[in-house]
């Protein structure tokens, strides 16, 4: 009497389980503190003297695209700094980037230049020798690095991109053209191309066009030439700038343009928010790869839209560039898809003799779902790719063996090659509920970073067991040990695992209670112990006015002398803490 009582809780529990939909989970990344950082200390500029300082902004929204971050580094003009001018501060907004770098999910550098070239804080655009190693251009990709390489900001290495003013409008496009590598996009503000001097900012010189910036850009780039095929640019500037001259903006885009190589179709003139006017280029694919803002009335500044500072080359009364380049850069990134995936917003079975009827819905920005698959895993498995199409589907699968199954239902548009997360089917029963019991007891062991050990009780009757991981069976036949070690995984993720009891005849009971498993991070940390002279030499950490600062987290070792001693752990890439490894 209390097996047949149990039985019937067991399909009750099944059934209710039935009419839940799931809805498929998204994976999230680290959340930021919603803030502008502290004061920073990066790399060390040995040709124009100190350290690169400033600042960054790490959103607490989720990025937008892909499922990572965007990151934008954002350089200041001469006589403007980084604390006084790009970031938020209590009487305004700044260049206006906080709210971009919310709405989008995406990471914000704000550095300050070192030394003080062309004696008014600029960044050194006019370089007669660009390259990756010294000086402005090395010390601002080593920045890039730190943060595309540090997991926690979770930065796409195809979602990266650099803006700036005059100087820093210059110092962008060396940038895009010396990296295109490394630079998705680029937003030039009234930015003398490459090639030109200091004393030419006002005017441009004879005999020089923009097919000599299109070949000075080239000479930049080097061998990574193949990676302009996929960057965008964009240039804006003001009617009434008479400190760069506004010939410098059109040449700089059509600069680019040669650069990007091919024919190109130039658009309709689109009318600019408080004034001013956008021209489009497409290329011959028909993708937008340059546009060319001009902003009537005004001077030389930064267009930073209401809300944003109205001082030192900064106007909060034009277009909002901000707002306008972050539309331009997501939606026309050649690099990584701007088109989100179908998202599953329901799934489940429901159960008739010996057929389950699978049914899923789901959503899709680019258009209609062109077809859903279906994974079975149990007595009768099944694996349907071609389950239905459209706003949702409804299929039956007849003639399963009795068991318990479980299962997921994937949707994919062909049109844009994209899949949705999998929907996972709860468990749920055909025919009678088998006698044999789920094993009782699963226990994880010590995971490394691509494997998780597994162990559980011995059942009576067993002839053997099989192991789901995220629902899904992982072992090909049935295991007669009652241990596994699942292989092959990905370092730093969580695994749901559960265990099922095979009986005589292939009969199988329901999953074990769920344990969880995360893998292990595949960098080792190390910890090493010496003088702060020692570690500032060895590049674990570095000087900043006569105090060692751990790279990465910038923690205060003390002074930077033979006396002071600290012991730094490496926990990521170029990331050192101060303490042993946990």
């Amino acid at each position: 009497m209390a097996t047949t009582f149990n039985r019937l809780l067991g399909r009750l529990a099944t059934a209710v389980a039935l009419l839940i939909p799931v809805i498929a989970a998204q994976a999230q990344v680290t959340a930021g503190p919603g803030a502008w950082s502290a004061n920073q200390t990066w790399a060390a500029d040995s040709v124009n003297g100190g350290n690169l300082t400033g600042y960054f902004y790490w959103p607490t929204a989720q990025p937008t695209v892909a499922g990572k971050r965007a990151l934008v580094l954002v350089l200041h003009g001469c006589t403007q700094t980084a604390a006084a001018d790009v970031i938020d501060k209590a009487a305004d907004n700044g260049y206006n980037w906080k709210a971009m770098a919310e709405q989008y999910g995406a990471v914000i550098l704000a550095p300050n230049a070192t030394g003080n070239v062309y004696s008014n804080h600029c960044w050194d655009y006019a370089s007669t020798n660009h390259n990756r190693s010294t000086g402005h251009d090395a010390i601002l990709l080593n920045l890039i690095s730190r943060f595309v390489t540090n997991a926690q900001y979770a930065i796409d290495p195809n979602q990266v991109y650099v803006t700036g003013l005059s100087s820093g409008g210059g110092e962008t496009m060396a940038l895009g053209c010396m990296a295109p590598d490394i630079f998705a996009g680029v937003g030039i503000n009234a930015g003398p191309p490459p090639g030109t001097t200091t004393a030419q900012i006002g005017f441009v010189p004879s005999g020089y066009t923009a097919a000599t910036a299109t070949a000075n850009c080239k000479t930049l780039a080097g061998s990574n030439s193949a990676k302009f095929a996929s960057q965008i640019a964009g240039v804006v500037w003001g009617t009434t700038d008479y400190t760069v001259a506004q010939a410098y903006g059109p040449m700089d885009a059509a600069a680019m343009r040669g650069v990007y190589g091919g024919t190109f179709t130039k658009g309709a003139a689109v009318t600019v928010p408080t004034g001013g006017s956008n021209i489009p280029y497409t290329d011959s694919n028909g993708k937008l790869r340059t546009s060319e803002i001009t902003v009537t009335g005004m001077a030389h500044a930064w267009p930073a839209g209401t809300g944003g500072q109205n001082a030192r080359y900064v106007d909060a009364t034009k277009v909002n560039y901000p707002a306008f380049v972050m539309d331009f850069w997501f939606k026309n990134n050649l690099r990584v898809s701007t088109v989100a995936a179908p998202v599953m917003t329901a799934c489940s079975a429901t159960v008739a003799g010996t057929t389950a009827t699978i049914s899923g819905a789901a959503t899709d920005a680019a258009g209609s779902i062109t077809s859903y698959a279906v994974a079975l895993t149990g007595p009768t498995p099944a694996n349907d790719a071609a389950a239905g199409s459209g706003a949702n589907f409804s299929k039956a699968y007849a003639g399963l063996a009795n068991g318990y199954y479980s299962g997921s239902v994937t949707a994919t548009d062909t049109v844009t090659q994209k899949t949705s997360a999998a929907c996972t089917i709860a468990q749920f029963l055909v025919g009678p509920a088998p006698v044999i019991q789920p094993p009782t007891g699963l226990l994880v062991g010590a995971t490394t970073a691509s494997t998780v050990p597994l162990s559980w009780n011995a059942v009576t009757g067993a002839v053997g067991y099989n192991v789901y991981r995220n629902q899904i069976k992982v072992t090909a036949t049935p295991l007669t040990a009652t241990a596994y070690s699942d292989t092959g995984l990905a370092a730093a993720t969580s695994y749901a695992y559960q265990v099922s009891t095979v009986a005589s005849g292939a009969v199988e009971s329901a999953l074990s209670a769920a344990v969880n498993a995360t893998t292990k991070s595949a960098f080792t940390c190390t910890s090493t112990s010496a003088s702060n002279y020692a570690h500032v030499q060895a590049g674990r950490a570095h000087d900043s006015g006569g105090y060692a600062l751990a790279n990465g987290s910038n923690q205060n070792m003390g002074l930077d002398n033979l006396f002071y001693t600290a012991t730094l752990s490496q926990t990521s890439a170029g990331y050192y803490v101060i303490g042993s490894c946990p």
